[in-house]
């Protein structure tokens, strides 16, 4: 019987530490993968087609079949965990409008999730509401938080199909012009995109074409109480931007998402994302008080904007020319950073770390930035070519601050396809077939994962405070400290193959064993400094526990 409830104790203790991941999770220092939904993998091929979505399109302007089942597939498989992400960010999962525009590009599709046609409802092109829900388990129980994707700012195009919300919803003219505050909020992004009246304070009622689709789906009454309730408890008038807040946070009390990035932010009203984030602060509360087994930490829930062009170098104001908006005070976590991939051209990498580590650690103290070198809309990305993807890595996962790793980055999937025309180059299908079978990918992804595991076991590297302990070779330290919890590094770049020797005796102490988690090597510290033999120019140290 003794036996039996020692088994029962350890068995015990195994799921709790499944469910609890033991490592430091620090939203600062956090390494996000962002993918496109629909590209990212096909995990069920009978949701490929819905809603007569047959129309021949432009190239790559379709749905491909990626979906959310797709991505947890791989969450099991331990792709993310292995290549060291600890939070996934899916562009938009709502249904989105049912037809297609042409852009001047070919028929498109929204395949991309920005052209929303029901905020309440999953596209079934992606999935259902209980295949997020087991992507969010048991991307929990990996460690790995989930961003979904908001948009507030307008609904998808008009077409035969998806008809113009009603007026007092949004306006369709002017067209943004972007020279000054007004002409960059006041206005649609482009030609067919309506802008929701997010300034309004005025009620409005629910569009018609909604109240007859809930209808159809036999669920309009439960969406109308759900409204009515959500009303009453804010005291918000029921004016346009409440009632997509209302929809966007249900994925949070219903799903537990950890945070949302957020699309064209500096084309709303600065206040409107202020009150967004006290919506999802009150979600994610409620989330916690009614799953309180599901709570992974005391983390709180996580928002970074896209606000387009915003560079690190500006600190914590945007200038529109005429205006400058901070985003960050009583909204933003995060923003993301447009001007890392330039650094990296333009200075060296001591030069770029020490920036980095400046800014983060004076100005911008208490918030981040979520660097990139690739994404789904920057068509002058870091290495279109991809001639240079182990720089890449090492640049985007040493930089201090967030790292977006953008899907295939890590495979160096190709970014110039021919054939398309605009950002459709950025979004072709995910190349699992390059990661199976060639040489040269893997080596590539090897690199990726070394990095990327390195930094998700150690927030110092994105949260710490940088310090250069020798220029030549360069060798340098992160350190976080923060509510009793310490972690600390030495990093090494450009250093020579074969034996290497390294002060690092402000880190590590004469004695101790130090791991090089680049090439597994172990060696012990002896008069402040560490030598080693690898054939590898970069180390990755670490006190081995």
């Amino acid at each position: 019987m003794k036996k039996i409830v020692s088994l029962l104790f350890i068995a015990i203790a195994f799921i709790n530490c499944e469910n609890k991941p033991s490592k430091k999770f620090v939203w600062q220092g956090a390494n996000v993968y962002f993918l496109l939904t629909d590209r990212f993998n096909n995990g069920d091929t009978s949701n490929d087609i819905n809603f007569e979505r047959t129309k021949e399109t432009g190239k790559l302007r379709g749905f491909e079949g990626g979906d959310i089942k797709g991505i947890t597939q791989k969450i099991k498989e331990g792709y993310f965990t292995d290549l060291g992400i600890n939070a996934i960010w899916m562009t938009p999962i709502v249904e989105q409008i049912h037809d297609g525009t042409d852009e001047g590009t070919g028929l498109s599709y929204g395949f991309h999730g920005y052209w929303a046609s029901d905020w309440t409802a999953i596209d079934p092109n992606y999935g259902t509401k209980e295949d997020l829900k087991e992507l969010v388990d048991i991307a929990h129980k990996k460690g790995i938080r989930i961003l979904l994707d908001a948009v507030i700012n307008h609904t998808g195009p008009v077409t035969e199909k998806d008809p113009v919300w009603p007026s007092d919803w949004v306006r369709t003219a002017p067209q943004c012009t972007y020279d000054n505050y007004q002409n960059t909020v006041t206005c649609t992004l482009v030609e067919n995109l309506p802008d929701i009246k997010t300034e309004s304070n005025e009620n409005v009622e629910l569009p018609p074409h909604l109240v007859a689709k809930w209808k159809s789906e036999g669920r309009y009454e439960k969406e109308v109480k759900e409204l009515d309730d959500f009303f009453k408890r804010t005291g918000h008038p029921r004016a346009p931007r409440f009632y997509i807040m209302k929809w966007l946070t249900d994925y949070i009390t219903e799903f537990g998402i950890d945070g949302y990035r957020v699309d064209t932010v500096k084309h709303t009203e600065e206040f409107v994302w202020q009150e967004f984030k006290t919506a999802c602060d009150d979600a994610f509360e409620q989330y916690k008080k009614n799953n309180p087994k599901k709570v992974l930490d005391n983390n709180d829930f996580y928002l970074v904007g896209e606000v387009y062009n915003y560079a690190i170098s500006h600190g914590k104001a945007f200038d529109f020319g005429d205006k400058k908006v901070n985003y960050f005070d009583k909204a933003f976590n995060s923003l993301i950073n447009f001007e890392l991939k330039w650094n990296v051209k333009q200075m060296k990498t001591q030069a770029v770390f020490n920036k980095y580590d400046s800014i983060l650690n004076s100005e911008m103290k208490g918030y981040g930035v979520l660097n990139y070198m690739t994404s789904h809309d920057d068509g002058q990305p870091f290495d279109a070519k991809r001639e240079l993807p182990f720089k890449t890595a090492t640049m985007l996962l040493l930089t201090p601050g967030n790292s977006q790793v953008y899907y295939g980055d890590e495979s160096a999937r190709d970014l110039i396809i021919e054939g398309t025309i605009g950002d459709a180059t950025l979004r072709s299908l995910m190349n699992w077939s390059d990661i199976a079978n060639n040489t040269k990918t893997k080596e590539i992804l090897s690199h990726w994962q070394k990095l990327g595991k390195f930094r998700v076991n150690h927030p110092s590297v994105g949260a710490g405070k940088h310090q250069m302990i020798t220029k030549t070779p360069y060798v340098f330290s992160r350190m976080y400290n923060k509510e009793e919890y310490s972690d600390a590094v030495v990093i090494g770049l450009e250093l020579p193959k074969g034996q290497k020797t390294m002060e690092v005796a402000s880190i590590f102490k004469d004695g101790e064993t130090i791991l090089d988690a680049y090439s597994g090597k172990e060696a012990i510290v002896k008069k402040g400094k560490l030598t080693l033999i690898t054939e590898h120019t970069i180390v990755l140290l670490e006190k081995k526990e």
